[in-house]
């Protein structure tokens, strides 16, 4: 083993060793393309609802600065107090669960994209994959975009070996052709295709509206929980990792945030008519080309939930804040 190859693997502690016929993993950080949460609240969903347990983690070791001179506490730890004594630390975590059976089981890493030593930060991710047997990785990722809030999100998507493009076709999602500055996604993407392992990357579009007049209180809204985007990312997700997830709730949630987003924009309309935000929205709406991705097992999933449902209430969810209207502070 190469001392790249033995720094990489001394930096993952894992302490157990799952089981399976076939062992998926999905991957999500703290991230620069993190837009509506793709990539660091959908993990942590998973994670819920699958009832995963931590079976190891990245020790953050030499991957994360403590200060850049003159931002006060962008990338410090935060330490919080009791009576003068300090109770918790918290920095970066890079944590793997586990979900699953003997037929099929679930990685999910969640963690926080380093600041540097980028190439054995990566390495540690890949060994990671060997070492469990994953057969297929994908990471998550979101991108801000002027893309209609009530339509179903496009998704792009990378792979790491030209042979992934054939199965990517049935998935609605548009083949990238990006040039510019990698997220970690991308870097992964590009170190496992050098290793033969599979990975792809799913990014996710998320609304994000700048309003006409930069002068007034509200200059744009944006999603910051995007449970419809979610909901896409994961119809994706199951059918390609053949997972037994109920989409339900999210679902349930995704519809709470298209009303309570229908509320805020008109409210915005009525206070704050000059801002031409129903205009700008119909605008993006016309020109918008929406891919919709809905296998046939999802469909009658769905009739079946909508039948069994059909006389109950709403449900109210009760978590955290799913927009932001970007105000402005006072001068």
């Amino acid at each position: 083993m190469s001392d790249a190859m033995s720094a990489a693997s001394s930096a993952v502690e894992l302490w157990e060793q799952p089981q399976a016929a076939e062992i998926y993993m999905l991957a999500g950080w703290q991230q620069w393309a993190d837009a509506g949460s793709a990539s660091s609240g959908l993990p942590n969903y998973v994670i819920d609802v699958t009832k995963a347990r931590q079976i190891g983690k990245i020790d953050p070791s030499g991957f994360y600065l403590f200060q850049f001179p003159g931002t006060h506490d962008l990338v410090r730890p935060t330490v919080r107090y009791e009576n003068g004594v300090p109770v918790a630390l918290e920095g970066p975590r890079n944590e793997i669960y586990y979900a699953g059976n003997e037929q099929r089981g679930l990685v999910i890493f969640r963690g926080d994209e380093p600041h540097m030593d980028i190439e054995r930060y990566v390495a540690a991710i890949l060994h990671i994959i060997k070492r469990l047997g994953v057969k297929r990785t994908i990471g998550l990722g979101g991108v801000y975009g002027e893309v209609p809030y009530d339509r179903e999100r496009t998704v792009t998507a990378s792979c790491s070996l030209p042979r992934l493009r054939d199965d990517l076709s049935e998935y609605a999602v548009q083949l990238t052709d990006f040039k510019g500055g990698a997220s970690i996604g991308s870097y992964i993407c590009r170190r496992a295709g050098e290793q033969d392992l599979e990975y792809i990357g799913l990014y996710t579009f998320v609304p994000l509206f700048s309003l006409a007049d930069p002068t007034q209180p509200i200059s744009a809204l944006r999603i910051e929980n995007d449970f419809i985007a979610w909901v896409g990312l994961m119809r994706r997700i199951r059918h390609m990792f053949k997972l037994d997830i109920d989409l339900g709730d999210l679902e349930r949630r995704g519809q709470q945030l298209l009303r309570a987003l229908d509320e805020r924009i008109d409210e915005i309309d009525r206070v704050a008519p000059e801002s031409g935000i129903r205009e700008y929205i119909q605008k993006i709406s016309a020109e918008f080309t929406e891919t919709p991705y809905a296998p046939l097992d999802d469909v009658w999933e769905d009739e079946i939930r909508r039948l069994m449902t059909k006389f109950d209430g709403d449900e109210q969810f009760d978590g955290d804040e799913q927009f932001d209207d970007g105000e402005k502070p006072d001068d």
